[in-house]
């Protein structure tokens, strides 16, 4: 059972990013600790538009300085975006270049996925790019897989590209700990691998793909895809 006290909070995790809106308005990759970052966006803007012909409104969470609803607006426009997130700073920003290229209604919300009074049944597509993994115990998740389903329209869908881990400590130690820690010294040093698996120590909980794939079933999604994995990084989704 994983131990939350020393993990950090909704606060914490919102005051880092309020520093980091010019790292994360980086329109291809957001971070360069994400593998595949570029691959997996293009990926799941392509899914939303094959799935949805008559795409109208999307939810963007955790939507940073607005990257996803940017790349899916390049595919797509003009669109009635909503973008949450818990900076408002990034909120600015990612109001700010979504309004540049779009004459749809754009809404702004600064609040935690878990507690953002959002209308059900509403939304043609949501988007999640790197943001469940701050989600903490099983009943967090399900909650927020639940209260996600009932957000979206009839056949409406859900996508996510995340940070996850493996269900085998074996294959955790391989993928995580050896591969990643090697990409992550090949970016920079030894020393960078170590800070970057110290805040994910802190702030993270993410889940293997597999136990978000069964819950997504479970409150209620009738088909699940998985696009793209590498490593410890994936992108998948989900149609109500």
């Amino acid at each position: 059972m994983d131990n939350f006290v020393n993990k950090s909070t909704v606060d914490e995790i919102k005051a880092r990013f309020d520093k980091d809106v010019e790292r994360f308005s980086n329109l291809e990759t957001g971070q360069q600790t994400t593998i595949d970052a570029a691959f997996s966006m293009e990926l799941i803007v392509d899914s939303i538009v094959a799935c949805t012909p008559n795409l109208k409104t999307v939810l963007d969470i955790g939507c940073g300085a607005g990257n996803y609803t940017l790349k899916l607006l390049s595919k797509k426009a003009p669109l009635d975006c909503t973008l949450l997130d818990l900076s408002l700073p990034m909120l600015q920003r990612a109001k700010e270049r979504v309004e540049a290229v779009n004459t749809g209604i754009i809404t702004i919300i600064q609040e935690d996925i878990r507690t953002a009074p959002l209308p059900e049944n509403h939304y043609d597509t949501i988007m999640a790019a790197a943001v469940l993994h701050h989600l903490r115990d099983d009943q967090d998740w399900e909650e927020a897989f639940t209260k996600l389903y009932h957000l979206l329209k009839p056949g409406g869908s859900l996508w996510v590209s995340d940070f996850i881990k493996q269900e085998t400590p074996t294959i955790q130690q391989l993928i995580y700990q050896e591969r990643f820690g090697e990409y992550l010294i090949h970016l920079k040093d030894e020393t960078y691998r170590d800070k970057v698996f110290d805040y994910i120590a802190k702030e993270d909980t993410p889940r293997s793909v597999n136990y978000q794939l069964k819950l997504l079933e479970k409150v209620g999604f009738r088909k699940t895809e998985i696009l793209h994995k590498n490593l410890c990084f994936a992108a998948f989704g989900a149609i109500k």
